[in-house]
């Protein structure tokens, strides 16, 4: 997969270290395996695999990832101390192309506030920190972190000694999404013409999106020399995310005439990557957002309607068979076999085990049998829901509520915890909360309801809901989803699909050592209690 061509540009994904900081996002190993797959079948030049540092299951899936991943660059983040880039080195040990991502902030902000650290001491860390990283691993990425706030004498002396001291990458990140498009191509461009070895490195941007600004400036940057992006799926990442890996592929696809570079990304996979991410995060896409969004390729205007009967290309710039959306015509009901179901989850870009195939399949039926018609939405969110479910310790059983305005509300909760099955009765001033008063009291926790959203995923009356909720517990955020035409039981479903996610967080969260095996029995206590 080496592409050194001068149009070429690298796609550095990062959705398994940086998109997973987000608020509410975690994922477990199997997660990360599968979502490391989905990006090497999709072509990406390197993943971002994790923080190896950050903790034992960090470290685990960044090993994994490492073991897994046979064509596609993996890739360790480090801070610039020996133990970060050793932990990193060993975690990578396996791969067949090992990258070490070091970095360090340049900022006169952040060296004053967060480091402690005077400009000569920062630049020193710099040369020793590649120094002994280069020693460990041939391929060595640095970063200067809040680059864009960086001054330019300073950051050019960095870059120059980071190269010097065997950095073949120099990611640029717009680490708080500062930056605006002009000021940020003109910063890359300023580094091509004063650092005087550039030409040995591969110039890399990192963009944020608090501005809104992380894909034009991203684009910007390589209009200026920048030949590797960092980008995630759906543009997850801390605060307002990052530059959206579909929105940059698309836009160099489409606008070839003023952007007249390529990247090896097979952009039909992009409907399976993005589905996927969202199903496994919890992050659902809103339906407006570019490229992956369900009206990304809908119109409902009827001037528009008519020039698209006439000719597609008055209002889609792309098609949407480019990213991987094909227009149906496997329509699905009651009747239909495993074997039509499976084919219709391949068209819709999902590859299932058997078992969650099955699972799938089976709850499918039942949706058949409740609903006149079953579209690919109520497909997409019904595989969405059983997803990654199978190693779940907390399952969803049965629901029964009594609601209404006379009350009381009342709710009969099956669960299956650990493979018993248990069952309780609650009250609650409403039927959702009664329906979360009886998860509390089969999983006693102390996270906190942050969030609680349903929306229809089709039209009419017997539309499946899809509920998203967030959990709160000692500073950690998980999100869960669920989906059920009865919005009680989605709302069941994605509370436990919540708990289950914190648990998980719980665990990879635990430091190394006799802690981390304390934290999983914390977790075991709280769902066996």
């Amino acid at each position: 997969m080496t592409r050194t061509s001068a149009d070429h540009v690298r796609i550095f994904d990062t959705t398994l270290r940086d998109g997973e900081q987000s608020p509410g996002c975690s994922m477990n190993l199997g997660e990360k395996l599968r979502v490391a797959r989905t990006l090497e079948d999709m072509g990406v030049d390197i993943i971002e695999a994790g923080f190896p540092i950050a903790s034992n299951g960090d470290f685990e899936a960044v090993s994994e990832v490492a073991r897994t991943v046979a064509n596609s660059i993996v890739c360790g983040l480090a801070r610039a101390s020996r133990k970060d880039i050793d932990r990193a080195s060993e975690a990578l040990r396996h791969a067949r192309r090992p990258r070490i991502h070091t970095f360090i902030s340049t900022s006169p902000l952040h060296m004053k506030y967060k480091l402690q650290m005077e400009p000569a001491d920062v630049h020193q860390a710099v040369i020793d920190s590649i120094t002994h990283a280069r020693n460990l691993c041939d391929d060595v990425e640095w970063s200067p972190e809040d680059g864009s706030r960086t001054d330019h004498d300073f950051l050019c002396r960095c870059v120059e000694s980071a190269i010097k001291a065997g950095a073949s990458t120099i990611n640029v990140p717009d680490t708080v999404g500062y930056a605006v498009p002009s000021e940020f191509g003109a910063l890359i461009a300023m580094l091509r013409n004063r650092v005087p070895n550039i030409d040995k490195a591969v110039i890399s941007v990192h963009c944020h999106n608090d501005l809104g600004l992380a894909v034009a400036n991203s684009l910007a940057a390589v209009a200026n020399g920048a030949r590797q992006v960092e980008c995630t799926i759906n543009g997850i990442g801390e605060r307002a995310g990052n530059a959206a890996l579909e929105e940059i592929v698309m836009a160099l696809r489409t606008r070839h005439d003023l952007l007249p570079y390529k990247t090896g990304v097979k952009t039909e996979h992009i409907m399976k990557a993005s589905r996927l991410i969202s199903a496994i995060t919890g992050f659902a896409v809103q339906p407006n957002k570019a490229i992956v969004g369900a009206n990304a390729f809908a119109h409902e205007s009827g001037i528009h309607q008519d020039g698209m009967l006439k000719n597609a290309a008055t209002y889609e710039i792309m098609t949407p068979e480019s990213v991987g959306l094909n227009r149906s015509t496997l329509v699905m009901g009651k009747h239909s076999g495993r074997h039509a179901f499976k084919e219709k989850l391949k068209e819709l870009g999902f590859d299932l085990g058997d078992n969650a195939a099955e699972d799938a399949f089976r709850r499918f039926k039942d949706l058949a049998d409740r609903k006149k018609e079953v579209f690919d939405e109520d497909l997409i969110a019904l595989v969405d829901d059983t997803v990654g479910s199978a190693n779940d310790r907390v399952k969803f059983v049965a629901l029964q509520v009594v609601a209404g305005s006379k009350g009381p509300q009342l709710a009969d909760l099956e669960l299956e915890i650990d493979g018993t099955v248990r069952d309780v009765q609650a009250r609650g001033t409403g039927p959702v909360d009664a329906t979360f008063n009886a998860i509390k009291k089969l999983v006693p926790h102390t996270a906190k309801l942050q969030l609680y959203q349903v929306h229809a995923v089709t039209a009419g009356t017997d539309a499946q809901a899809e509920v998203t909720v967030r959990l709160e517990e000692d500073g950690k955020t998980v999100n869960g989803q669920g989906s059920d035409p009865d919005t009680l039981v989605a709302s069941a479903r994605a509370y436990v699909n919540a708990l289950n996610r914190l648990f998980t967080k719980r665990q990879r969260s635990a430091p190394p050592g006799p802690a981390a095996e304390s934290a999983k029995n914390v977790a075991k206590g709280a769902v066996s209690a």
